[in-house]
């Protein structure tokens, strides 16, 4: 076997993936396949036996359109289910190599990646979430956690603000264990990367907090091995390692040229590459049984790694039973029947209150019982009432600290909360201002695509902002949200639907989304947990089918209330439907929906302080709307409420004209 072979056996796959496929991305595949190979075959702890064993390695392609690389990783050490048919089957419609990696569909894949900048976003949460849990369950001479977090990126990875925003966070932390390999090729779709990136990446880097490292050669495989082995040898700072390739290497006519990035190859120049990499063979995805062995001989390394941590863990719990029991409480993150009760519980409060502070008090009550919460805000912490009152700050310090200071950046801290979670052990929760969600939308998507069951507490939801103006008054935010697949949105009346909300986000297993506000708002007292089911009757007659349905969600369910007896003064009788979560309605069976809005009633009114869109089939084609159809305006929120007319006055006015229609 050449000495090359193992690395271009690597280069030969992921270009005969994307011929086959005529779709996808080669020429980072041949230049990186050095790079990849050095990390999962010397460096990486890993055990294609076992994928997600607790103590491996992470890895994130951050660069996820290089993603016919790592399935030819993931072959050639035998991961399983990823035979050769699977790479034949690049791209294909049911197959496990789509054409961006995905979690939870592909063996081997530690994160969904393909948006860029992403992926390193997750990573320093993945690092963030060892560090924490090194802190915590550690003990002298039993050492349950400790491993590192990769990253592969590009030029396209650190050009997104994503990357600087959580890569600077890193620093800040000192987050040794984290480890970002740079694929410095110079190239991007639209020509040499001088068009639009020229600075020194090394000195931001540096000024972020990190250790930098270069390499040179790209192809020099023990060159890149002594910088990782550096890299490890600092125990103080993250570290960047730029390593210079050449994107399309082998492919003269490819080679440093843009037309390499998303294109096939084409069969002409698979033959030159074959030949210039001296390929024993032209066979399309023929590999030597020599390689086999070579990488199974490789792959051992990490069966004994997970083989000796077992032992360790066993150790573990017989020396310390508690923090044995403890670990497995956080890796499994069961939410116990005492925080299920908590929620489902009745409450009667007689004061009003904003759903933001019941929010706080919901953390800090069940913070206790769920050890392995955590999270923060984009330094927004006093306003979204999310800090857990006594439990530390998490810091290079004191890792062990439950409240994360993610500063003001709001898409890198969401990316941070998919790395906590996507590692294991930790339950994260992040906030902003519901406006600010728009800075988070790119991440929310991947937490959906994931089935991450992140918790994202966004308050401030409406006009209610109040004096701050049309700058922090969300109004099509709601509609963003829940136009997203496998979210759910929660928007809770009061008290009892918070609370609901809770209950749906702990144990639904998808991420939820909680728009909060932020003045008081009164308790409803016939509000109940049935806001699980996402809207449910809250005021009737007992009729079934009433004159007109008023449905709301928020802050506006107490005017529909109040609408409801002045239309009742009318003669009118009016149902009123508490509508805290569209999707989580829509998801209960028909005849529950059909219960509480029955087909035969055409006449409602979709009542809301944010945009129409998202109600058109709550409302039908017969109804009417009270929500917000521009943006707001800077004044007290008293004002701003009867200004666009949320209150019940108009409200009864719009059903009387359905009634009149």
């Amino acid at each position: 076997m050449l000495k090359n072979a193992p690395v271009n056996a690597i280069r030969v796959l992921a270009a005969d993936e994307v011929e086959k496929a005529k779709s996808g991305h080669p020429g980072f595949p041949l230049g990186a396949a050095p790079i990849i190979y050095e990390l999962y075959a010397n460096h990486l702890k890993h055990d294609p036996a076992d994928p997600e064993w607790f103590d491996r390695d992470r890895f994130v392609l951050s660069a996820g359109h290089g993603s016919a690389m790592l399935y030819a990783v993931l072959h050639l050490f035998g991961y399983p289910k990823m035979g050769m048919d699977a790479l034949k089957n690049f791209r294909q419609l049911g197959s496990l190599t789509p054409g961006h990696p995905e979690y939870g569909h592909t063996p081997g894949v530690d994160a969904t990646t393909g948006p860029l900048g992403a992926g390193l976003g997750m990573a320093v949460g993945m690092a963030m979430a060892e560090a924490h849990l090194e802190k915590l369950f550690n003990r002298p001479g039993l050492p349950l956690v400790g491993h590192y977090t990769y990253a592969l990126c590009g030029d396209g990875c650190l050009m997104e603000g994503a990357s600087s925003e959580a890569l600077s966070l890193a620093g800040t932390l000192g987050l040794s264990k984290l480890i970002i390999l740079y694929d410095s090729n110079g190239i991007t779709i639209e020509g040499p990367t001088s068009l639009a990136f020229t600075e020194d990446v090394a000195k931001r880097m540096q000024a972020f907090g990190f250790q930098t490292l270069e390499v040179a050669d790209g192809t020099d495989t023990e060159a890149i091995g002594r910088a990782i082995i550096e890299a490890k040898s600092d125990t103080h700072r993250p570290s960047f390692i730029r390593v210079e390739t050449h994107i399309g290497y082998g492919v003269p006519e490819k080679q440093d040229r843009a037309s390499a990035h998303g294109e096939p190859l084409g069969e002409e120049n698979v033959r030159i590459l074959r030949k210039s990499l001296d390929w024993f063979s032209d066979e399309s995805f023929k590999i030597s049984q020599d390689i086999y062995s070579h990488y199974r001989e490789k792959a051992a390394r990490g069966e004994a790694a997970r083989a000796a941590w077992n032992a360790l863990k066993q150790s573990y719990k017989s020396a310390e039973p508690d923090a044995g029991a403890l670990f497995e409480s956080y890796l499994a993150r069961e939410i116990p029947p005492s925080v299920t009760a908590f929620l489902d519980r009745k409450v009667v409060r007689e004061k009003p209150e904003a759903t933001r502070g019941i929010s706080s008090s919901i953390l800090n009550s069940i913070k206790e019982d769920l050890p392995f919460l955590m999270g923060g805000s984009a330094d927004l912490a006093p306003s979204n009432k999310t800090a857990l009152m006594g439990e530390g700050d998490f810091s290079a310090l004191t890792p062990e600290g439950r409240n994360v200071h993610f500063g003001v950046r709001e898409l890198g801290m969401t990316a941070i909360a998919l790395g906590l979670c996507l590692h294991g052990g930790i339950l994260p929760y992040v906030s902003t201002f519901l406006v600010f969600s728009d800075y988070m939308k790119p991440m929310i998507r991947l937490a959906a695509l994931m089935k991450l069951p992140i918790l994202f507490i966004l308050t401030h939801d409406s006009i209610g902002v109040g004096e701050d103006g049309p700058t922090h008054e969300p109004v099509e935010q709601l509609a963003m949200l829940r136009s997203t697949p496998g979210l759910h949105v929660y928007r809770p009346a009061d008290e009892n639907e918070t609370l609901a909300a809770f209950r749906s986000a702990l144990t639904s297993g998808v991420p939820t989304a909680l728009a909060l506000s932020r003045q008081n708002l009164a308790p409803i007292p016939a509000s109940s947990k049935d806001a699980q089911r996402g809207g449910y009757i809250l005021a009737a007659e007992g009729g079934d089918a009433p004159d007109v349905i008023l449905v709301a969600s928020g802050s506006e369910v107490a005017p529909a209330l109040e609408a409801r007896s002045l239309l009742k003064a009318k003669g009118v009788d009016a149902r009123v439907v508490s509508m805290p979560s569209l999707d989580v309605f829509f998801e209960q069976p028909e005849a529950y929906r059909e219960g509480v809005l029955p087909k035969s009633v055409a006449r409602r009114v979709a009542i809301e302080a944010a945009s129409r869109y998202s109600w058109g089939e709550i409302a039908g084609l017969s109804g009417a709307y009270v929500t917000m159809d521009g943006f707001g305006a800077s004044g007290p929120a008293t004002a701003l409420f009867e200004k666009y007319g949320f209150t019940a006055e108009n409200i009864a006015a719009k059903a009387l004209g359905l009634m009149e229609g």
